[in-house]
């Protein structure tokens, strides 16, 4: 599993109907893209859940690497860089993924918390207690689904959790969730990764 994300933050005064707009008209085109475990459209308002921003942030998890490549490099990205410029995406080798208790509600609301690894932490301790939060994530009320993921260049790990409300016991970036593609989230492995 992969894990990725780009960020587009917008002016404070940008009509963010404008992206609730741009997602409700081709956001199905992922729906069923090969290698694609799943896309959550996410957006964040300026003064809305504690956001100071406004953004665009959509969230990935792929099942294959082939997926994410001919995403990345053909028309469904182009698409992106077209209307918004050529962001920053940020990626993360997976290392858990779990379904929570509400895995077949539609989630409403999404959390993405990144926890830098200090100096002198063993890497093993690092991926065991990843998996140990994406477990206690997906077991609490309303968990769609949680992940971990971590990125050793910069030696950060990404928490990103799925609710069907407002979530109850996760601490990090709050994001509203437009629309979800998971064409392959049966096939995400459950559990760790290694």
């Amino acid at each position: 599993m992969h894990a990725m994300q780009y960020e587009i933050t917008l002016p404070a005064d940008y009509d963010m109907g404008v992206v609730r707009d741009r997602v409700a008209r081709v956001g199905h085109l992922l729906d069923d893209w090969d290698g694609l475990g799943m896309k959550v459209y996410l957006l964040r308002e300026r003064g809305v859940d504690g956001s100071p921003v406004n953004q665009y942030a959509p969230f990935y998890l792929w099942d294959t690497p082939e997926g994410m490549n001919s995403f990345l490099w053909g028309p469904g990205f182009q698409g992106l860089v077209n209307d918004f410029g050529r962001p920053v995406v940020q990626h993360w080798a997976g290392l858990a993924y779990e379904d929570g208790g509400a895995a077949g509600a539609t989630p409403e609301v999404a959390v993405r918390r990144r926890v830098r690894v200090p100096e002198g932490v063993p890497p093993t301790e690092v991926a065991r207690e990843a998996v140990r939060e994406t477990r206690r994530l997906a077991a609490l009320d309303g968990a769609v689904g949680a992940a971990a993921a971590v990125d050793p260049r910069h030696w950060e790990v990404a928490h990103f959790s799925l609710w069907a409300h407002d979530p109850p016991e996760a601490d990090g970036e709050t994001y509203r969730v437009l629309h979800l593609s998971a064409p392959g989230r049966d096939r995400l492995r459950r559990g760790r990764h290694w």
